[in-house]
């Protein structure tokens, strides 16, 4: 088996990332696999800490949170693998899943970045992702493919073209990564596995899913409490995506239907619901986008 550098970055879940080592240390050794723990806005080196449970872990402290993109990219920088594995911190791996996924990508050099079938860890028999539906970029929308459908194995066998990928468990080549770039920092959360596959499919590489191997995600099943911090990227970035990946004129109509009907509608129900914080951080996560460039680095939050 090709080396492969897996990647997962650590935001003050440390008990959480061991129990991620152990799976793959149950299934893999560390002449197969490197794993490269991107410590985020870690005031302490924790490196003592997860040594002890994977032979060949390269422990990286990044001081600063570097959000999602920036923590997965400072990993890629070092990793040495023929082939990158990003997991999420909160996921657990089975026997066979690096393995199956190679294989997947060494039968079909079209493939760019694939993804396994991603099941709820608190109810494995529930699918999560098997798929993304192409985006919508009039109204920047696209949805899940088979979530919350019951697992009987109707996906086993399939492996198949996708919208795009998710960034939980996500696997391409190096050779591929070094032409299409690394994720866009500007982002910090959320959208940003998405901009990644458009970023490969710029290059004429494609995104697959495959059911042939799986991935258990701990994410919550229940759409999980809204916060200021979540909120704020999910509006700002949106239209980010949009102003990033489409031409003027597809931002220009997004941007008069989301700055018209489809913010002002979460407000709204925002003030209706006596939500008034979340109201006041979706239209900054609105306004972010007439006020900076969109390669601005700055965030516009005070993210700890």
């Amino acid at each position: 088996m090709a080396l492969t550098s897996i990647i997962t970055v650590n935001f003050h879940q440390p008990n959480v990332t061991i129990d991620l080592l152990k799976s793959i240390a149950n299934a893999y050794t560390p002449e197969q696999v490197e794993i490269v723990i991107v410590d985020n806005g870690a005031d302490k080196n924790m490196e003592l800490m997860f040594q002890p449970y994977f032979g060949n872990i390269k422990y990286i402290q990044s001081k600063e949170n570097l959000g999602f993109a920036g923590g997965n990219n400072l990993g890629i920088k070092q990793a040495k693998g023929d082939y990158i594995f990003l997991l999420n911190n909160d996921t657990e791996i089975p026997a066979g899943c690096v393995e199956t996924m190679i294989a997947e990508m060494e039968t079909n050099e079209n493939i760019g970045l694939l993804s396994p079938l991603l099941l709820y860890f608190e109810q494995k028999d529930v699918v999560q992702y098997a798929g993304f539906t192409p985006m919508n970029y009039l109204l920047a929308r696209n949805e899940y493919v088979g979530q919350f459908d019951k697992n009987v194995g109707q996906y086993n066998d399939k492996t198949y073209q996708t919208g795009y990928c998710h960034g939980a468990a996500v696997m391409c080549r190096k050779t591929d990564l070094q032409k299409a770039g690394l994720m866009d920092e500007t982002y910090f959360l959320y959208y940003e596995e998405l901009d990644w596959c458009e970023k490969f499919m710029r290059i004429g590489k494609q995104i697959w899913f495959t059911g042939k191997t799986h991935v258990y995600h701990k994410e919550s099943i229940s759409v999980g409490k809204a916060s200021p911090i979540k909120i704020y990227f999910n509006t700002r970035n949106r239209l980010l995506f949009i102003r990033k990946n489409t031409g003027w004129l597809n931002t220009l109509f997004f941007a008069v239907y989301f700055s018209l009907v489809a913010v002002p509608k979460s407000v709204l129900i925002f003030l209706i619901n006596g939500q008034s914080v979340l109201a006041k951080w979706a239209l900054k996560g609105l306004f972010w986008n007439y006020t900076h460039q969109r390669n601005s680095k700055k965030l516009g939050i005070k993210v700890s």
